[in-house]
């Protein structure tokens, strides 16, 4: 499987590149800086340099040819402002869909965020902004990949150590879970055809990974 990151110098991404290239996946990682690429390659991934906030869709589908998946792991960041939630979290998670369907690739999984929607209220006015900007983004993959894209909403995310149990539910509540367990879901979604056209909240919990996502495709 050949598999594109978009962000793939965040936490998530980096553990889904060495998930992936150790067991002889071939991976690649969209960065905006290249001095993060040496990182890439430790964890086994190609670094193409791109910023998907400025970059066009015809430019982003090159570097996606030839891929089998590609996934939206990008992110502005909590220490961002409101305008960069819109052109990272929502513009370019939609950039990233556009380019996918202009390459022909065939999955979209996008990490979006537990309460994500386009209508989202929160008392914090740029949380508010960051969870609309992925609620809308992931309305935009559904319209356009609809079979095809997973969208997985995590909750609060820790760098403790991976569990490899989880619940996964169109929604489970508020809870937490270790970014080595949701890039672990990530690779199983991956490998799940059955998981296309579903969304799901993704929290720790007592089903091991495997199980929980296999279930999804039932």
């Amino acid at each position: 499987m050949h598999v594109v990151i978009a962000g793939g110098h965040g936490k998530i991404a980096l553990i889904l590149e060495r998930l992936l290239s150790a067991r002889g996946d071939s991976v690649a990682g969209l960065i905006r800086n290249p001095v993060q690429a040496a990182d890439l390659e430790a964890a086994g991934a190609d670094a193409l340099v791109v910023d998907l906030e400025k970059a066009t869709v015809d430019e982003v589908a090159e570097h996606l040819r030839g891929a089998d998946a590609v996934v939206f792991a990008a992110g502005a960041g909590p220490g961002s402002g409101a305008a960069r939630k819109e052109t990272v979290d929502r513009d370019a998670a939609i950039l990233l869909a556009d380019a996918a369907q202009v390459a022909g690739v065939g999955r979209y999984v996008m990490v979006s965020a537990m309460a994500a929607d386009p209508h989202a209220t929160a008392d914090d006015e740029v949380f508010q902004i960051y969870l609309r900007a992925k609620g809308i983004a992931d309305e935009a993959i559904r319209s356009r990949t609809a079979s095809t894209s997973t969208i997985v909403r995590p909750g609060h995310l820790t760098d403790d150590a991976g569990t490899g149990r989880v619940a996964i539910a169109e929604s489970t509540g508020p809870g937490a879970i270790p970014r080595a367990d949701v890039a672990a879901v990530l690779v199983a979604v991956l490998d799940e055809p059955g998981t296309g056209g579903q969304s799901f909240d993704l929290i720790s919990g007592e089903t091991p990974i495997a199980e929980a996502v296999a279930a999804l495709a039932r």
